[in-house]
């Protein structure tokens, strides 16, 4: 459907509010993102989105923001839609540890999101900067597709803290390892082959190992460290929620699963990141890299019917206005649609999808409608207009049905967005 040609309030707003921008080079300089500076004042975790993964255009633009935020409002620390256990070992090199050429190794095997870049920018920024920038991942372990990165470093724990439930812990490892892949594309549908018997034996030896953490923790404490203590529990907590995730995707894929039962993911995510802040220094300010369904404030619904609670909800709820979302998305170009193939990498093929025009009543069609090119809005000044705003914003080639103005306190609009390289790490 064409963009609507008759102005709006919220239109006429946009008009007058937008912010141009003058550069998608990530190494531009930064003087045209100044105004980011006053719509973040006060805030100590701004999310940074997308409408689809694998977008070139987004990936500039979050690195130019990244810069910004490290460069020039102190921020301390980036934390990714990635695996919470996978996250350790990218924070250590990105103090420091290790070779340059070591992030090759370290990302092997995972969904290339993006996240080589930002990683390198950190490596590099860390080698003279006081204090260092940390990286912090917070998503289930592989984002879905296996319990190992998590159950293995919580072997290794109680192989030194409590030897008498190593055996547990091997068991549902044994199991997990039997439909291990490399994302939730290939794992869901391998774990729903388990015979059920499988399937309820590795919840089982989760929630007795989870009860049991919990009920020694001071067992625990006594024979090791805090920090190693919540670390360990944490990646256990994962594995939890990762195995409730493919209980969910399988019931997704089925046709039959629960109302909203994919935001146990979520409320992870959001609960990884306040571990992180609790964590870190009392003043450290956090950039969250994540897709927009992931970081926007309400519920995600398709065709009126409820799908998830987004990190989004969860983290505005615990921090306030101190969580700013600023969504990406652009009115035209091409989208990266994410089809189903257990015989592709990751279980999933890459289409190259080109965006028919931004509907009427969409973010996308208000900022077309404007001519702004390369922009970004405070909505949250909107806000205080008490303007109707936009009903819809992109999902990959479709809409998400959401009132824009209360799902994210930003947007960032390019003018096209196109397929980024996608070729594996």
């Amino acid at each position: 459907m064409p963009a609507t040609t008759d102005p709006t309030p919220f239109t006429d707003w946009l008009n007058g509010h937008a912010v141009p921008l003058s550069h998608l080079d990530p190494d531009a300089p930064l003087d045209d993102l100044e105004p980011l500076r006053g719509m973040i004042d006060g805030v100590r975790v701004v999310a940074l989105g997308e409408h689809s993964h694998f977008i070139a255009e987004f990936a500039q633009m979050r690195q130019r923001i990244l810069r910004f935020l490290v460069e020039r409002c102190g921020f301390t620390a980036l934390a990714f839609e990635y695996g919470f256990s996978e996250g350790f070992p990218l924070d250590a090199w990105a103090q420091g540890q290790g070779a340059d050429d070591d992030l090759a190794a370290h990302l092997a095997g995972t969904i290339p999101v993006g996240l080589q870049e930002p990683l390198r920018f950190l490596r590099r920024h860390n080698r003279t900067a006081t204090p260092p920038v940390s990286f912090a991942g917070i998503d289930i372990p592989a984002a879905g597709g296996s319990l190992l990165p998590a159950l293995t470093p919580v072997a290794d724990y109680l192989r030194q803290i409590d030897p008498e439930t190593l055996p547990t812990v091997q068991a549902a490892m044994r199991i997990a390892e039997s439909f291990a892949g490399d994302s939730a594309a290939v794992a869901a549908p391998a774990w729903a082959r388990l015979a059920t018997a499988e399937q309820d034996t590795l919840s089982a030896l989760l929630a007795r190992l989870l009860i049991r953490f919990r009920s020694l923790k001071p067992l625990y404490l006594s024979r090791g460290d805090r920090r190693s203590y919540d670390i360990a529990l944490r990646r256990l907590e994962g594995a939890c929620h990762g195995d409730y995730t493919f209980r969910a995707m399988a019931g997704l894929f089925a046709g039959d699963g629960l109302t909203a039962d994919t935001s146990a993911r979520d409320l992870y995510m959001a609960q990884s990141l306040l571990w992180h802040l609790n964590h870190l220094e009392p003043d450290a300010r956090v950039i969250l890299v994540a897709h927009n369904a992931h970081i926007q404030k309400t519920p995600i619904t398709f065709d009126g019917h409820l799908t998830g609670l987004p990190m989004g909800q969860h983290l505005h709820n615990a921090l306030g206005d101190a969580y700013f979302a600023l969504g990406l998305t652009s009115p035209t170009g091409h989208t990266a649609e994410m089809r189903r193939d257990e015989k592709a990498p990751f279980g999933f093929a890459i289409d190259d999808t080109p965006l028919g025009p931004p509907e009427p009543g969409s973010i996308e069609a208000a900022f077309a409608d404007t001519g702004t090119g390369l922009g970004m809005a405070d909505l949250r000044r909107a806000r205080t207009k008490n303007l109707s705003g936009p009903d819809r914003i992109r999902l990959q080639s479709v809409y998400l049905h959401t009132p824009v103005l209360d799902a994210f306190d930003g947007i960032l609009s390019t003018p096209a967005s196109t397929i980024a390289d996608i070729a594996p790490s």
